[in-house]
């Protein structure tokens, strides 16, 4: 007897209405809770949009005329600069007079200052130079390196009339290879120990300057004689600066026979 065939649906087809079905209840779920969510807190993330453009907006602006203040402070500095390179002086130093305000940067007042003190040392006038230096020195806003360039150039200044102790205190720190001002602090230490009777470690410092050879050579050449002076070898290698100093040296003992005069 043949068995009467039944219209239930395949399991598959039951299985894709019911994700359908769970699909469409999710989205519904998740359209009412953001409905929710900005019922309760949309005025707080609007508020907090509109912040966040106006925060925006105020940087740039802000940034805009920053930029255009450091320009315009700039633009002062070289103008006083031309100044020095023609011999104005009086009026370098009055060009870049308005730096010298608290709402100047750091940087660009440090350089004001050096500006003038330059036009004070053309001028002659070593005492106001000097208390430029000091004032750049004792900025404690200006840029470090700033900061200790005018140290070396106000001990430059008044070498003469200082302790070689004051000297050494004040530059020892700048005296060492690898430091940015170590040719020039070096140079002054090196000297004010002499000075001082203490020629091993004069002798020690200029061989120090003479063996950089990323210090000037005309600062190496005269630390290289006074270091020769002290009876410290400071010459890392014969032939290079017999070359450099244009001395053939291709004759086989020529360049030994010229070390040794």
């Amino acid at each position: 007897m043949a068995r009467t065939p039944t219209n239930t649906p395949p399991a598959s087809t039951t299985s894709n209405e019911d994700e359908v079905l769970i699909r469409e209840i999710d989205e519904a779920v998740r359209e009412d809770a953001v409905l929710e969510f900005l019922r309760k807190h949309g005025v707080k993330v609007l508020g907090g949009i509109i912040l966040g453009i106006a925060a925006l907006g105020g940087y740039l602006v802000w940034d805009h005329f920053s930029e255009q203040k450091l320009e315009q402070q700039s633009e002062t500095l070289i103008a006083g600069i031309d100044y020095l390179d023609q011999r104005d002086y009086v009026t370098a130093a009055e060009k870049v007079a308005p730096l010298l305000g608290a709402d100047s940067s750091p940087g660009a007042r440090a350089a004001a200052r050096f500006v003038q003190a330059s036009a004070a040392l053309q001028a002659g006038d070593n005492a106001k130079a000097s208390t430029l230096f000091r004032a750049i020195a004792a900025d404690a806003e200006a840029p470090p390196v700033m900061r200790d360039l005018a140290k070396v150039r106000d001990v430059s200044i008044n070498f003469d009339t200082m302790k070689q102790s004051d000297v050494i205190a004040q530059l020892g720190p700048l005296a060492k290879p690898g430091t940015p001002l170590f040719g020039s602090a070096g140079e002054l230490v090196a000297m004010a120990h002499l000075e001082a009777g203490n020629r091993a470690e004069a002798g020690k410092l200029f061989a120090a300057i003479a063996k950089d050879e990323d210090l000037p050579e005309s600062l190496r050449s005269r630390a290289r004689q006074m270091a020769g002076l002290m009876g410290v070898d400071a010459v890392v290698d014969v032939d290079k600066l017999l070359k450099d100093q244009g001395v053939d040296v291709s004759g086989g003992d020529a360049g030994g026979d010229a070390a040794a005069q």
